[in-house]
């Protein structure tokens, strides 16, 4: 049986377009609620689907297995539960890979992918890994807790920020017994060893019919190895457009690169005003 992902929308509601948002490891659909709310006050012809992915925010339950397939099947679901198509997915970190999955295994479902800061490659799940890391933290905190501070305190007791270990804790919800994870850890940590594992170049590569796939890369980013950046660089280089942008077309299909000054791997927190004005700008 599907699984029909939680969700919420923003933008009016006979909107003739949709566009789907896709949030990082460890996030929900509310991660992009401000972003998506001025978009649609500049697009109004979108409404903007903000989902939770499974094991993430309200999408608990979901069967295995715990892959980006299983993820992309959910989006497939969803749309159909939706009974509209998307014009565009925009996905961010786990949710820029999970949109290139879509995009592989239902080709020609959307007509513009938006991958921010997401690497497509295989990497190796590292204990330094920044989530690897985060996902042990979250492992080791003693809940139920008596409140959200005492998390947080044990969250950055163990190397993490203040502002991860606040933004964690907004994945905590107060139970009888005392304030516990909303999330399935084991199953995130399953999806991030797929996530890991899978190597989704060859989507933007491909140069499918009508693709129009938009990658955007933080200034200051951490998440794109020298290598994978590299070869990014060598897949662009054939054509160099102005005012800062770079396309290639391969087919009948485009890639672009965005780079987004004054930002780390959280663009959409470091640079909210660029990130913003680039997308209502560039929408399909």
């Amino acid at each position: 049986m599907a699984f029909v992902p939680a969700h919420s929308l923003v933008g009016e509601p006979g909107a003739p377009k949709l566009a789907l948002f896709l949030h990082g490891a460890l996030g929900s659909g509310n991660n992009l609620r401000s972003l998506a709310s001025k978009l649609a006050k500049l697009r109004p012809e979108y409404r903007f689907c903000l989902v939770d992915l499974r094991h993430h925010g309200d999408s608990q339950g979901a069967p295995p297995p715990n892959t980006l397939a299983a993820c992309a099947g959910d989006l497939a679901a969803l749309i159909a539960e939706l009974g509209q198509e998307p014009e565009v997915i925009l996905g961010h970190s786990f949710g820029g890979k999970t949109a290139l999955m879509f995009a592989q295994l239902f080709p020609g479902r959307a007509r513009q992918l938006w991958v921010l800061d997401s690497n497509p490659g295989s990497q190796e799940p590292t204990a330094a890994n920044e989530v690897i890391r985060v996902i042990q933290a979250v492992r080791n905190t003693a809940t139920p807790a008596a409140d959200r501070a005492h998390v947080v305190a044990e969250l950055v007791g163990q190397g993490l920020s203040s502002g991860t270990a606040n933004w964690l804790a907004t994945n905590l919800q107060r139970k009888a017994e005392g304030f516990v994870w909303r999330f399935n850890l084991d199953a995130i940590y399953e999806l991030m060893l797929d996530y890991f594992r899978v190597d989704l170049w060859g989507v933007l590569e491909s140069g499918a019919a009508d693709s129009d796939f938009r990658v955007v890369v933080a200034e200051r980013s951490d998440r794109w190895a020298p290598e994978n950046r590299a070869r990014l660089e060598a897949m662009l280089e054939t054509v160099r457009a102005n005012h800062g942008q770079e396309r290639t077309v391969r087919g009948s299909g485009t890639v672009e690169l965005h780079i987004v000054p004054n930002a780390g791997h959280w663009l959409h927190v470091d640079n909210p005003a660029f990130l913003l004005e680039l997308i209502s700008q560039n929408l399909y």
